[in-house]
């Protein structure tokens, strides 16, 4: 028994948790049900050879324990926790409401998703139920309920899984259940249809509302719908979803309060749905599923993004990895399998920016359903293959690294901020340009101040940012008076600013700041931008000092800032295109254009040299360096993670012990083309 220190707001501050495992939570979903019985025993010998101690279990089995309504049938899931517990495994307990059973959804209709188009989903997929239906709510708690007081007291349960990527599939619901709970959602929000018309400007087109009961859900127009409203439904949909992981939770919380809960997020590629922002704080434990994109040769970048967000949701506290793959997933156009050893850097990437814990989707590959071509820890090959190989020996080093767990990764000196309230904003209605996202621009600043070795940050907007050197506003498209405001102050006492364009645009209602772009942020950033001039396909612009952008171009007046490059040619002919103003001790610096990767290096390059920042290690440009720290034995410990995802070797400079291979580090070496290095630095002075 530890201290297990919970995220939740309504319980203690700190309540004893049996933790889910034994070192590093390592494993992933185990679909017993799929096969015989006489492959289970074969299973827990492979597990255990692996260095498996965590799994997921009974994700997508409610139709298959109660077998009709109100009569369930236990054995199987009895006889599979018992056997997990005997081989010392410890069991991540979904409760299987991401899949209604078909008698559920033949008897009940009227719980399935409707498409904006007035069509209802039909059987056949997954989380085919809506948020808002309270005919599937009573059906799936009263699941929830019979779960929890079966296995609450099992020596096997270590964590409650709550459903299954909430949000993936029944994201939105147009149906008038939800059209119901969407009026009441209004109505709370805004009190008076008054309000409400003015916080969208309901003038335009005529869109007048005279009372609640007006409202419908943004179904099928021909043309677009207002981006308030459309943003609001967003809130609604994240607010929906999570209140069905509330009403499971507080189950759960009532049945076994000794147990955590979590559900699991999907921060990968480009947001969703959801805000997690308001999630993180309703979980015991922030869990992430990643998948990788194959198409992308550089995708090792977008997970370090993915999982330094994961970490900025989480406080800085350790995190669980709950699902990525092995290889291959099966739902891209074309679905690679990962090169060698790949499996075991994306892993410890993860582990290194905060996870402490990886588990992969799933244990055994299926041979039937839509997931057969997904990769899996024993592949249709068996285990006397690369994938299990390479899992087997991913077990053994975080064995060896063990002591690292519960570590934290040491406070960053650059901080990129995302926000998902702001990209809900930009996609909630029709913008400039379809090619701008919430996305790009920070993973390409991203990238670049990960390939020269310096650590970041990404956070909240309303994030505590004092004692950052620099911080990155990426295309943030919505912001408050408080962040303006957190900003103004961020830059006079000290802090060097950069904000990319396209930001500062809108209010919480998404509508446009009047005054000149960039909206809110104008004085801060000391320019005016009279118009947008959105780049077609392949069209690019050339700035003065030598630089290229894409995608976005702008018609912008200095207003007290200093221009440090204008534009050379077109239509902007000798208009600025980056700016900076001093404001107090700091300065706020703005990008009007896309910049291609190696003007963003560029820029990169003169922001570390500005604000003073310096890389983890002296190293190679292109060595992925992160630094946890914590205690051992009593004693400030810190630990380098190293992490070569080319194929030539790499230098690094670094004193300590490398748990991975047992070696010392004394000042230069190298890490191994495609090798992780995991080093225990000698105390820094």
């Amino acid at each position: 028994m530890t201290t297990f220190v919970s995220r939740s707001s309504d319980l203690p501050a700190e309540t004893s948790f049996p933790w889910i495992a034994d070192g590093f939570a390592f494993g992933g979903d185990y679909s017993p049900e799929q096969w015989p019985e006489s492959v289970w025993e074969e299973d827990i010998a492979l597990m255990r050879e692996a260095g498996v101690n965590s799994v997921n279990v009974g994700v997508f089995s409610w139709g298959l324990l109660e077998v009709a309504d109100g009569v369930f049938e236990w054995g199987w899931l009895d006889r599979i926790m018992d056997l997990l517990h005997a081989g010392g495994i410890g069991v991540n307990l979904a409760t299987p409401t991401a899949a209604p059973p078909i008698w559920l959804m033949q008897a009940h209709p009227e719980i399935a998703p409707v498409t904006q188009h007035g069509v209802r989903v039909a059987q056949g997929g997954r989380l085919g139920w809506s948020p808002s239906s309270a005919t599937f709510r009573r059906y799936a708690l009263r699941m929830v309920e019979a779960i929890a007081e079966r296995y609450g007291s099992h020596p096997a349960l270590r964590l409650w899984h709550v459903s299954n990527e909430l949000g993936n599939e029944n994201a939105h619901c147009y149906s008038d259940e939800t059209g119901a709970a969407w009026r009441v959602w209004l109505e709370t929000k805004f009190g008076t249809v008054d309000a409400l018309n003015d916080a969208w400007g309901t003038a335009f087109w005529g869109h007048h509302y005279t009372s609640f009961a007006q409202l419908q859900p943004p179904r099928f127009t021909g043309t677009s719908h207002n981006p308030g409203l459309l943003l609001d439904f967003e809130r609604f949909t994240s607010d929906a979803l999570l209140g069905h992981y509330l009403a499971e939770r507080e189950v759960l919380r009532r049945v076994t309060p000794a147990i955590p809960v979590t559900t699991n997020f999907m921060i990968q590629n480009h947001p969703n749905g959801l805000d997690y922002a308001g999630w993180a704080n309703e979980v015991d434990l922030v869990s992430n599923d990643h998948y990788t994109l194959g198409i992308d040769p550089e995708r090792h970048g977008e997970l370090a993004y993915s999982a330094d967000v994961v970490r900025g949701l989480s406080g800085g506290d350790p995190w669980l990895l709950i699902e990525h793959s092995t290889s291959a997933v099966n739902w891209q156009a074309r679905n690679r399998a990962k090169s060698p050893g790949e499996l075991g850097r994306n892993s410890l990437s993860h582990i290194a920016r905060g996870a402490d814990g990886a588990l992969f989707f799933q244990w055994r590959q299926s041979t039937a359903g839509s997931e057969q071509f997904h990769s899996s820890v024993v592949p249709h090959a068996g285990a006397q293959t690369k994938i299990f190989r390479e899992v087997a020996e991913l077990g053994a080093t975080l064995k060896k690294i063990r002591e690292v767990v519960g570590s934290r990764v040491e406070r960053s000196q650059v901080a990129i901020l995302a926000d998902y309230d702001a990209a809900m904003a930009l996609r909630s209605g029709a913008k400039p340009s379809i090619d701008v996202n919430s996305l790009d621009v920070a993973l390409s600043m991203h990238r670049e101040l990960t390939a020269r070795g310096v650590q970041v940050d990404v956070v909240h907007p309303a994030s505590d940012l004092s004692g950052y050197a620099a911080v990155i506003a990426p295309t943030l498209f919505l912001v408050t008076a408080a962040t303006v405001e957190a900003l103004r102050g961020y830059v006079e006492n000290g802090g060097h600013l950069v904000v990319t364009s396209f930001s500062g645009i809108v209010t919480e209602h998404n509508r446009v700041v009047e005054g000149g772009y960039p909206g809110a942020l104008r004085d801060l950033l000391g320019v005016r931008v009279e118009e947008f001039f959105p780049l077609f396909d392949g069209e690019t612009v050339t700035l003065s000092d030598g630089s290229t952008g894409t995608v976005w171009s702008e018609l912008l007046q200095l207003a007290g800032a200093e221009a440090l490059a204008h534009y050379s040619g077109g239509e902007l002919a000798g208009g600025p295109a980056v700016t900076v103003a001093v404001a107090g001790r700091g300065t706020a610096q703005y990008v009007s254009t896309h910049l291609d990767r190696r003007s963003t290096g560029v820029l990169i390059e003169g922001l570390i040299a500005r604000a003073g920042i310096t890389p983890v290690a002296s190293a190679d440009r292109g060595l992925e360096l992160v630094r946890r720290v914590g205690d051992r034995d009593g004693a400030s410990t810190s630990w380098l993670f190293a992490i070569n995802h080319t194929t030539a070797p790499l230098a690094l400079t670094a004193a300590g012990i490398d748990l991975v291979s047992g070696t010392r580090h004394e000042g230069a070496g190298v890490i191994a083309a495609g090798a992780v290095a995991v080093i225990r630095e000698d105390p820094r002075v």
